[in-house]
């Protein structure tokens, strides 16, 4: 699941990812890592991979949310 946190809009825009117990933060322009904690390095890879592919679509949804918020 890919989520924002509301009072984050000040950060770059990043969103958050979990799967099971495990999370993290990826920054989407460019899109990397920021950190993890308890995800496998292949749901991480995964979690890169589907940021890379609709990083475009996220951005436009950081905008728009935190524009609202403001």
């Amino acid at each position: 699941m890919f989520y924002f946190y509301a009072e984050e809009g000040t950060e770059p825009p990043h969103v958050h990812v979990d799967k099971g117990d495990g999370t993290a933060k990826l920054w989407l322009n460019p899109v990397r890592l920021a950190w993890t904690e308890d995800l496998k390095v292949t749901e991480v890879r995964h979690a890169l991979r589907i940021a890379e592919k609709q990083q475009t679509k996220l951005m436009e949804a950081w905008n728009e949310f935190f524009a609202r918020e403001s």
